[in-house]
């Protein structure tokens, strides 16, 4: 019986079809197989020995770049021919490939590893914790890792809690070494169901003489209106963190803070830090704060100027054509400002102070508007630009003030007097002014500031005192300017005050007494083991404290506080590290150095970096409102921890996760 062919195998001249898809890219001129890209000939012999295409198709393979063999599939065909090693381009390119990377292994799947860096996600972005449970955000992590198992929000919870640990842990090993006191600050925030939170934030010199701020706690206040309420918040933070004999000062929020529970917690402060100054030191107004209060109310005195120049704004960045107009005619009248308008957000007074800033730069530009478009109406009389000129004046001394609480570096104390000292001037100056314009906005203001100015002028004087390119010299020079014939006493006030200051300092430094028995005469009671010639003279005094006054007064010692005082000024450098000097200086003056470190760390400010030109009271919002409050406290504060963390990174590389899933 003769063998079936198939009839389409063959052309029609008789001869055998050309299966192979080698000859898309080839062509026969007889016993030879030319290749159509590079002209190359091949042995070819039909039906004899030679005539297979494998040679053919090795060839042209390697023609084939890796991303035209995704891009088209036929490409991939000539790489599967048969089972045979030296046919198969694709495996051997894949063996050349894993000689070159030697070491690589596959990755190890590791669920918990995951679950641990959604957490440190959430902590860091602000994310819900219940996103993990969304379907959409399931769907795109198994369209990464299919492997990846549903977690819900008690485990991320867990997560959350286990970061919050560890970091505090390393945070409890910083504050238990180092070497000055902790000032602290409370910013109070209310959710939408009048729940309050305390948000407690520490501020130190640590082991390596640097300023640090942390976020300590974040402590629930069910009844924000209880006079005790800050107490127990300070009190459960203290003891938290074993701080009870570190505390130093406490910088208020004053947006919510009356007399009342400042007194509360004068009285706190005078159990829990009674050696210095019976534990007074309380700054009850928030920088941040007053400057706040201040622009607002010189914007409140101009509102409808103000309200005029956004309209004016809200009308040319409405339309793409009017702003493209706009810029045309201020390149047309060449007007020199860098500066584009801007629409402000009410939220924040410094956008508010950049928009009429832009505004009035670009005054000519808005006044011929109206010469290219027709509909618009709204310029701003000259007498008003001349109002917003006056508001930026003194909105530019508020804004250079408030900016110095948002560099990269927390500012140290010292650096805060001169800012304040020239508003307290200036403001001072408006008032006498023959412009009547300057007169009506500096006149309230000055009123305002002037509260301030006394609750913290003699605390930034001493601040000031502690750096050596300014000591008393700065003080001195400015209270003359501010109280002409009066500075003489305020003067005296700051000096007596910082020497007060400083034998307190003095006292704690001391070596336990010794007491030994007057050797010429029965006496009843003991002296302090020290000048026994001169103890007999000192028989008026009534305390160690007293005596040791007097010793100081006898032998005409001069205190390393006078010695500091009595040195030439330090030349004045911009970028200057006060605390870095103190370092250097700690053994030329141990007990001073002391009480600089711990005056230099106080905060003028109780509101973060981030919300320094907020207007109004923050507010908890509603899904944080809703959290439990350990969870709340978790979220706050290892964010804020996380940022100084030295661990590893969030993102690793390739490698490095190999390198753990081995170790895995």
């Amino acid at each position: 019986m003769g063998t079936l062919t198939n009839t389409n195998e063959f052309t029609n001249s008789g001869k055998r079809r050309n299966k192979s898809i080698a000859w898309d890219h080839f062509t026969v001129e007889g016993e030879r197989a030319i290749c159509n890209q590079c002209k190359k000939s091949f042995a070819y012999i039909c039906g004899g020995k030679l005539a297979g295409t494998s040679h053919l198709m090795r060839h042209f393979s390697s023609h084939i770049s890796p991303a035209s063999r995704l891009s088209n599939p036929k490409n991939n065909m000539l790489s599967i021919d048969k089972p045979d090693a030296k046919t198969n381009v694709s495996a051997d390119l894949a063996r050349k490939r894993f000689r070159a990377t030697p070491g690589i292994a596959p990755l190890i799947f590791d669920q918990d590893r995951y679950n641990r860096d959604i957490a440190k996600m959430i902590i860091l972005c602000d994310y819900p914790i219940h996103m993990v449970e969304d379907m959409y955000f399931i769907s795109f992590v198994r369209s990464l890792q299919p492997q990846f198992s549903l977690v819900n929000v008690s485990t991320i919870e867990e997560h959350i809690k286990d970061i919050y640990f560890r970091t505090k842990q390393s945070l409890s090993n910083l504050l238990a070494e180092i070497p000055c006191r902790i000032s602290l600050t409370l910013d109070l925030l209310v959710s939408n169901q009048s729940l309050g939170y305390v948000f407690i934030t520490g501020h130190f010199v640590d082991c390596d003489w640097k300023l640090q701020r942390r976020m300590l706690n974040v402590i629930t206040l069910p009844y924000i209106d209880s006079k005790i309420a800050f107490n127990r918040a300070v009190s459960a933070c203290l003891a938290d963190w074993n701080l009870s004999n570190k505390l130093f000062t406490l910088t208020l929020d004053n947006a919510y803070i009356n007399e009342s529970l400042k007194e509360n917690l004068r009285g706190f402060m005078s159990v829990n830090n009674p050696l210095i100054l019976n534990g007074q030191l309380i700054l009850s107004s928030c920088y941040a704060r007053t400057f706040c209060d201040l622009a607002q109310d010189a914007l409140m005195l101009f509102r409808e100027t103000v309200d005029k120049v956004r309209r004016n704004v809200f009308y040319v960045k409405a339309s793409e054509l009017r702003e493209e107009k706009f810029m045309q005619l201020k390149q047309q009248l060449q007007v020199p400002s860098m500066r584009n308008i801007i629409l402000d957000d009410l939220t924040r007074w410094d956008t508010t102070y950049h928009m009429l800033m832009a505004a009035f730069e670009l005054k000519e530009v808005f006044s011929c508007l109206g010469t290219l478009d027709p509909d618009y109406a709204l310029t701003l009389s000259i007498q008003e630009w001349i109002q917003v000129e006056t508001l930026c004046m003194y909105l530019s001394h508020f804004y250079d003030a408030v900016s110095l609480l948002t560099a990269p570096v927390y500012p140290t104390s010292n650096v805060f007097f001169d800012e304040v000292w020239k508003i307290q001037l200036e403001l001072m100056h408006g008032t006498t002014s023959q412009n009547l314009l300057v007169r009506y906005i500096t006149t309230p203001l000055l009123e305002k500031f002037d509260r301030y100015w006394r609750g913290c002028c003699l605390f930034l004087a001493t601040a000031v005192m502690m750096d050596p390119r300014f000591k008393m010299m700065l003080v001195e020079f400015s209270f003359n300017r501010i109280y002409g014939a009066d500075a003489e006493t305020w003067i005296r006030t700051v000096d007596e005050g910082v020497h007060e200051l400083f034998l307190e300092y003095v006292v704690q430094s001391l070596p336990p007494p010794t007491f030994v028995e007057y050797p010429h005469e029965s006496v009843e009671g003991t002296y302090i083991a020290q000048d026994v010639d001169f103890l007999s003279t000192l028989d008026g005094f009534s305390s160690d404290f007293d005596i040791y006054i007097g010793l100081m007064n006898n032998q005409h010692m001069k205190s390393e506080l006078d010695q500091y005082l009595e040195e030439c000024l330090l030349p004045w450098v911009q970028d200057f590290d006060v605390l870095g000097w103190w370092r250097i200086n700690e053994s030329k003056y141990p007990t001073l150095s002391k009480m600089a470190f711990d005056i230099l760390c106080i905060p003028v400010s109780s509101v973060s970096p981030d919300s320094v030109f907020d207007t109004g009271n923050r507010r908890v919002d509603s899904y944080r409102g809703s959290l439990h409050p350990q969870t709340l406290e978790a979220l706050v504060c290892a964010k804020d921890w996380l940022q100084y963390e030295k661990s590893e990174s969030l993102y690793e590389s390739p490698s490095a996760m190999v390198k753990r899933g081995n170790k895995n």
